[in-house]
């Protein structure tokens, strides 16, 4: 049984320009309790998480602390370093170390201690903290030398040398092999039977299930509620994350016509492949004309397996056929030039260039395909984007505006005008209606059923699972980096979808 109340956080509220993040949300923890926090992308953990470390300052609400003699006390948290002084401690995925440091150095400078420091008494403080945790590193060896996953350690290692009481991992796990995610699990059920209390920010569904005892999800910034791990089977999860309820689930896949592949081989065909981030190795193909899409949670490795595909990811294993011959491709050129086209995930970051021209955006991959020893004259490349632009209905001024003062949804168009200047015979689409008008959407929709039709293959992949049936005829399910099931024809329904993500109808054991 957990321990009393360690912290309260109640109506929370949290807006930014146009979003309001966190609306009226409660938060509980208890000592000795090991509580994951889930939701997908947008959901609000990260802005639950950084209004608790002082990173933001909450609009409306009160958190509030145990003491030692068993009363709350509100507490104003308007700095990281005002959640330290209450016990509150952050390990982040992205760890803030310093690798040149020594590991001692890393656990004891966080306290800001005089520079005249006895290193012998450090070493040998630092040396008993780590043998305590069970944490197998020298106190002398430099940080930069550990693995990642000893990194995440020594980082809880300083966060319980400062006293902590609540420890917040957020995705500590996500470079971490299964070995060392175990190791990480011993440590953290160490730390609960000291009483301290874990809040664990992750996408894994198993990891969530092996590990905590609470869940409290979060949808678009609102409370959906928190459940002990044995009332919450996995498949009850993944609907409440998603807001879809399995017993409303109506079929709406009206339009996809059942693909029905013919004797040719494979437009692209995979075996084996995997990358540097992680990927269990899987075989994948696709046939001319077919729509067929990857599914699963944020951060089941749906976006790292069309990057494998595309080479954006360094690939480490595998080998790849297009039309039934032996190709390479370890690089984005190398996929190019084999006829494939790849609309990333995060537009801002990898697709769009803001301060170009919607023209020089347009022509772009077109451009490097060719090479940039032969450069488009400017009347061809005002051809080019006029073309797409009346295609596409793109809302611009000219070809010479600026791509970055278009609207989110615009700029999407752009970059598929690049993709389909290059008339790749398979194109890869990665959330090519995230964050744009429903109109836009089911104009995308319609545009990827049409490119179908006239022989393009296509993968597509959305977090909306009904836009996925409405546009796939295959679809392959993720979860944890591994691909789990493929279904298609009659299995194509919201219930069979999340069932297969969840692991069957499994609950935890």
């Amino acid at each position: 049984m957990h321990g009393k109340t360690l912290l309260k956080m109640r109506g929370i509220y949290k807006s930014f320009p146009g979003v309001k993040a966190l609306k009226n949300v409660d938060f509980t923890l208890c000592e000795g309790e090991i509580h994951a926090l889930m939701g997908e992308n947008g959901a609000g953990k990260s802005t639950l998480i950084k209004v608790l470390t002082g990173v933001h300052i909450k609009d409306e609400g009160s958190i509030f602390i145990t003491d030692t003699s068993g009363a709350d006390q509100e507490v104003q948290i308007r700095s990281p370093q005002e959640a330290q002084k209450n016990g509150i401690s952050t390990v982040y995925q992205e760890i803030s170390l310093c690798p040149n440091l020594s590991v001692a150095e890393n656990i004891f400078l966080a306290r800001g201690e005089s520079a005249l420091v006895n290193w012998r008494t450090m070493n040998k403080k630092a040396g008993e903290l780590l043998d305590n945790l069970g944490i197998a590193v020298k106190p002398t060896q430099q940080l930069a030398s550990c693995s990642i996953a000893v990194q995440q350690m020594v980082a809880i290692a300083r966060a319980v040398d400062m006293d902590c009481r609540v420890l917040i991992l957020d995705e500590p796990t996500s470079s971490l092999d299964e070995h060392e995610v175990a190791k990480l699990f011993m440590l953290m059920r160490q730390l609960k039977e000291r009483g301290v209390g874990i809040i664990f920010v992750t996408h894994f569904l198993d990891q969530v299930y092996e590990v905590c005892d609470k869940i409290t999800v979060l949808r678009d910034g609102a409370l959906v509620g928190e459940y002990e791990i044995e009332n919450l089977p996995r498949v009850q999860l993944v609907s409440k994350m998603l807001g879809k309820e399995l017993d409303d689930m109506a079929d709406i896949k009206d339009e996809v016509p059942e693909f029905k592949a013919t004797g040719e081989a494979p437009v692209y065909e995979g075996k084996g492949l995997c990358s540097s981030e992680g990927i269990s190795p899987f075989d994948f193909n696709i046939h001319r004309g077919e729509v067929n899409g990857f599914t699963g949670l944020l951060g089941s490795g749906r976006s790292e397996c069309v990057r494998t595909i595309f080479g954006a990811d360094k690939v480490t294993g595998g080998t790849v056929k297009m039309d039934g011959k032996e190709v390479k491709i370890s690089k984005p050129k190398d996929a190019m030039k084999n006829g494939i086209g790849y609309l990333p995930e995060d537009r801002k970051r990898d697709g769009i260039v803001g301060d170009l021209s919607v023209r020089d955006n347009i022509i772009l991959a077109l451009q490097v395909k060719t090479g940039f020893f032969k450069p488009f004259s400017k009347a061809k490349a005002v051809e080019f984007a006029n073309e797409y632009i009346k295609l596409l209905d793109i809302k611009t001024a000219s070809v010479n505006t600026p791509i970055k003062s278009l609207s989110g949804g615009n700029q999407q168009k752009v970059i598929l005008a690049r993709w389909l200047l290059t008339h790749p015979k398979y194109l890869i689409l990665d959330e090519p209606t995230r964050g744009i008008d429903v109109g836009t959407k089911i104009d995308i929709q319609k545009l990827v059923l049409k490119l179908a039709s006239e022989g393009m293959s296509i993968t597509f992949i959305s977090s909306e699972t009904d836009e996925m049936l409405r546009t796939c005829s295959r679809l392959l399910v993720m979860r944890d980096r591994k691909l789990v099931g493929e279904l298609t024809g009659d299995q194509l329904t919201q219930a069979t979808i999340m069932n297969t993500i969840a692991g069957g109808d499994k609950n935890a054991e």
